[in-house]
Parts: C-alpha cells; sequence; structure tokens
C-alpha cells in the first residue's frame, strides 16, 4: 500500500483537501496539506516530500508555480497536478514542467490511487538505480541504439527506468530517428520480452479493414470473412503492440482503439462476445498531437491514456556527437555485408557529415553510408564517397536571420512540420512585436483566435 510515503497535498478547497487526506490516509500514505500555494512553497522549502498533489487554481499563485519550485528545490519529488478546469494547453505546459501527470476532476477514485502508486513506484525505481550507481552517459550501445549524446543518455536511462513497468509509452519523433528500435528496447528490457512484440503501421493499413487487423473477426462477418481471424491485439497478449503513425487513425478506430485501451478488451468484427488481452501499448508519432488534439483531428482523452509516459526522440541534427559513432557503426555493417574492409572514415569525411543537416536523420546516414561503402574504393571513406545533396547548386529560403532550408533537400526527405513550425515562431514573434506583448492584438495580426494564439505561443516557447 501506501509504504509510508509522504505526500503533501495543495488545494484551496476544504473539502477536496479533506477528503484527498481521507483517502490517501487510508493507503497508508502519510498526508500533509497546504490551502494555498504560497504555504505550500514555503513547506516544501522546509520538507522534503515524496509526492506532491497540487490543483491548478489556489487562489494565490498557480499550481503550476508551486511545480516550478517543487522541481527546483527538489527534483525528484513527483509531482501530479489535478484541476477541474483542464484543458490541453494547461496539461501539455504542466508536463513540460516537469509533471508527472495531469488528472481532471472529476476524477475516478481508483484510477488516482492507481497514478500515485505508478508514480511512486517509479520514483523508487529510479532512487535504486541511482543508488546502484547506474550509469549511461559513457554507453554507446543500448539493444540495437547507439549514441552517447546527452539526449540519448537521458532515453537509455528512461527506457531503464520503465520497462518494468506496464505502462502505455508514447515516443515521438522526426521520421528516421529511431522510434521503432526505442519500442523494442522498451520490450526486451521488460518482463515481457520472451512474449510478442506486434508491430502495427497505423498508416498503411486501410480504414476499412483497420478494425478487423486490431481486433479480428468472426467468420460471415463480411464479404471475405470465410474464416475466424484472431487481431493484433490478441496477438500481442501478454506482451507489447507497437501503435506505429498512431496520428494517422481516423475518428472511428480512435474511438475503438479508446475502448480497448480502457477496459483492456474487446470484440472481435460480428462477434458477440468479449476478448480480455494483457497487452502494453507504446506508440509512435511523427506528428504533434497536442496539436492534432486542439485542432480536433485527434481525441484528447485518448491521447492522455496513450502518454502517460512520453519519450521525445530528439533529431541527428540536435545529436551532432553522435553522428561519427553512428558512421561508423554503418561502416561497420554494410562493410561486412559487402565483403569489404572498410576500417573508417576518415577525418574529412566526418567533418563533412557534422556540416550537414540529416533531414532524414539516422535513417538517411544509414543510406548515405551504405551507399558510400558501396562505391569507396579503399579501406578508408573519403568525402568523395558522400554522394549527399550538399555538393548540388542550393535553393534557399530565407526564414529566420540565421535560419535557411534547402529545397533541394526535399528529395533525401524533410521534416515538413519542423520546417512550418520554424517560420510560424518567426510570425508569432513579429506578431507579438507590432502588437507590444498583447496577445489578443497579435492574433488578430495572424488571423487567429486569442487561444489558438496562446497554443501557438506555448508550442513555440516563446516568453511574453
Amino acid at each position: 500500500m501506501g509504504d509510508g510515503y509522504k505526500i503533501l497535498v495543495v488545494d484551496d478547497d476544504e473539502s477536496m483537501r479533506d477528503f484527498l487526506e481521507l483517502l490517501l490516509t487510508k493507503e497508508n500514505y502519510q498526508v500533509f496539506t497546504a490551502r494555498t500555494g504560497k504555504q505550500a512553497v514555503n513547506m516544501i522549502q522546509k520538507n522534503t516530500y515524496d509526492l506532491v498533489l497540487a490543483d491548478i487554481r489556489l487562489g494565490d499563485i498557480t499550481g503550476l508555480d508551486v511545480l516550478k519550485q517543487v522541481k527546483k528545490q527538489h527534483p525528484d519529488t513527483v509531482v501530479i497536478m489535478i484541476s477541474a478546469y483542464s484543458t490541453t494547453e494547461i496539461a501539455v505546459k504542466a508536463m513540460n514542467e516537469g509533471a508527472y501527470d495531469f488528472v481532471p476532476k472529476p476524477f475516478d477514485n481508483d484510477e488516482l490511487r492507481q497514478t500515485i502508486a505508478r508514480a511512486l513506484a517509479l520514483q523508487t525505481l529510479d532512487q535504486e538505480r541511482e543508488h546502484r550507481s547506474f550509469e549511461l552517459k559513457d554507453q554507446l550501445h543500448f539493444n540495437r541504439i547507439i549514441g552517447n549524446s546527452p539526449g540519448m543518455a537521458a532515453i537509455f536511462k528512461r527506457i531503464q527506468q520503465i520497462s518494468p513497468t506496464k505502462t502505455n509509452v508514447l515516443v515521438t519523433g522526426e521520421s528516421g530517428t529511431g522510434k521503432e528500435l526505442i519500442a523494442r528496447a522498451i520490450h526486451e528490457n521488460s518482463d515481457r520480452k520472451d512474449k510478442p512484440f506486434v508491430v502495427v503501421n497505423c498508416g498503411g493499413i486501410p480504414d476499412t479493414l483497420m478494425e478487423s487487423e486490431f481486433f479480428g473477426h468472426v467468420r460471415g462477418s463480411f464479404t471475405g470473412a470465410v474464416v475466424d481471424k484472431k487481431g493484433l491485439f490478441e496477438a500481442a497478449d501478454q506482451g507489447t503492440i507497437f501503435l506505429d503513425e498512431i496520428g494517422e487513425l481516423s475518428p472511428l478506430l480512435q474511438v475503438k482503439l479508446l475502448r480497448a485501451v480502457q477496459e483492456t478488451a474487446f470484440k472481435p468484427v460480428g462477434g458477440t462476445s468479449e476478448i480480455e488481452v494483457d497487452v502494453r501499448i507504446i506508440s509512435a508519432t511523427n506528428k504533434r498531437l497536442e496539436e492534432e488534439v486542439i485542432e480536433g483531428r485527434f481525441r484528447e482523452d485518448l491521447f492522455f491514456r496513450l502518454n502517460v509516459i512520453p519519450i521525445k526522440v530528439p533529431p541527428l541534427r540536435d545529436r551532432k556527437g553522435d553522428v561519427a559513432i553512428l558512421a561508423q557503426h554503418f561502416a561497420e555493417k554494410y562493410s561486412k555485408k559487402m565483403g569489404k574492409d572498410i576500417v573508417k572514415l576518415s577525418s574529412y569525411a566526418i567533418d563533412f557529415l557534422n556540416k550537414y543537416s540529416f533531414p532524414g536523420n539516422v535513417r538517411e546516414l544509414e543510406n548515405l553510408i551504405e551507399r558510400s561503402v558501396a562505391l569507396s574504393s579503399t579501406n578508408i571513406i573519403l568525402p568523395e564517397s558522400l554522394t549527399i545533396s550538399m555538393h548540388k547548386k542550393r535553393r534557399w529560403i530565407e526564414v529566420v536571420e540565421d535560419r535557411r532550408f534547402d529545397l533541394d533537400e526535399v528529395e533525401q526527405g524533410v521534416d515538413l512540420d519542423e520546417i512550418l513550425s520554424t517560420i510560424e515562431a518567426a510570425y508569432l514573434k513579429k506578431a507579438m512585436e507590432l502588437a507590444g506583448g498583447n496577445k489578443s492584438k497579435a492574433a488578430e495580426y495572424l488571423n487567429l483566435t486569442l487561444r489558438s494564439m496562446r497554443y501557438r505561443l506555448d508550442k513555440a516557447a516563446i516568453d511574453t
């Protein structure tokens, strides 16, 4: 049960404070309460708590202010935000500030208890690993993932932290960053490693077949259903299902998936009885699902169900220290595969690669090295073997003072969302500058609603 964990409840509603204190005390937690944000900050400065449960609206300072203070004073303390005025913008902001979860009021008591227990279990696991001096920052290989940049070291640590749990994970990042490798690493480091790992490309199956693929069908349920068919969720029972390109699901399939996630049960197409499964769900997308929710293209409730633990994979351009390591790995891989004796890449070749932005990320680098190994006539890869669009005549779009985009890179694959985000940020900054910091006026310049303007400013991390 509670095992004596210390929990601080922060809520300006006396009845809610009393209720939460009673609920959590019954679970054997040590419960402390604060009626204002400032009182909570004062208590946090003097004491250490295992978990803080804070409302967003507190009358004086906000719950987000309390969250920031907790993370400043005690980075390892778990913070869960609660609010009757929940919006996606607030939830995303809280998570970005370091909150473990965001629970809207009215909440289900059992779900709140489970959320708290899960958060404390993860915290304990993390502390145990640190106590054993578990260190990954110098590790180059983690399963089949390679890198020693700070961003990847943090991901390696997160994988170790969450693998033993059953919690759903959402992996986000640009195309080619290795989201499936991360999903596999989580599975292979869990107690489900000997059970199925089922991959589903949500963007590669027609909508008309998706439900049947997910949940199976019974004979005669539709034209062509001549035998019973087991669905992918049932095939993944006791294991892990990886839903790649989750942002491509149709609204109808989102509803059906939500129920399966909530109930851990489903009915096959044409079936009358439910099938219960024990499946861990890891999803991945290169879309910004928060924005998809705001625009009404992705269900908010499904988003929060899938995004219990988020992992954001950095693009290769932000992992410059990993380029040489990855290039050498791919050179050895394809040298062996092609029966060649490629020893290494020349320092000039490495320098050449480090100057390239790799819009296609790790996948583009691997393809480039494979091609370079095939073309190389020596046992060292030289710059002339690196046939990338850097050699071509450039066509540029000037976006902001120090940022340009090469139209020739389109043929190798680009992240249009990332490009548009940069352009959007430039327009937002200019509008705010013209409006003298007035968000309403800036929104008028850009023909946006005030709500959309606030969301976009927050998403772009533009100070206002």
